[in-house]
């Protein structure tokens, strides 16, 4: 994976789930003192119109690292890192689908099945990511080379 790929990755997922996570609580928990209001805040309409614009280019770059690191690393042997890359991946497929259906579902039920569905995909999805990434960090970076015994001791 290359550092365009990861860092584009990791700068609209962040896009994604910051709009994502500011609509939802202006939507759902914000409350505005005037009955006839279609919104709850003036940054609402902005803020899912920003997460629309947004996943479909998360959505590109997640295509471009499946072939340059997914794909690769469910090949390989080693299991480092496996269980957070699994649990990203499952959950954003179920992310992606369930914000396409969404917008195409018209009866009140499955409106709200999508809309609780792909919020839950989004919060396993963004602390599993995150969580994928400082492991990774951690397992990349280099550890110091504990120094041989006779060298400890004549140091000392």
């Amino acid at each position: 994976m290359t550092r365009w790929e990861r860092w584009s990755f990791g700068i609209l997922s962040l896009i994604v789930a910051v709009t994502g996570f500011v609509y939802l609580y202006m939507k759902y928990v914000l409350e505005t003192g005037d009955p006839f209001a279609v919104i709850n805040h003036l940054w609402q309409p902005t803020m899912l119109h920003l997460h629309i614009i947004a996943s479909p280019l998360l959505i590109v770059v997640f295509g471009l690292i499946l072939n340059s690191h997914i794909l690769k690393k469910l090949r390989a042997n080693s299991i480092t890192n496996r269980r957070t890359g699994w649990i990203s991946l499952i959950t954003f497929g179920g992310m992606t689908l369930s914000g396409y259906f969404l917008q195409v579902v018209s009866t009140q039920a499955w409106i709200t099945t999508m809309i609780i569905l792909h919020v839950s995909f989004g919060v396993i999805f963004s602390i599993s990511y995150i969580t994928h990434l400082i492991i990774s960090v951690r397992v990349r970076r280099p550890r110091p080379r504990p120094r041989p015994l006779s060298q400890a001791t004549e140091a000392a």
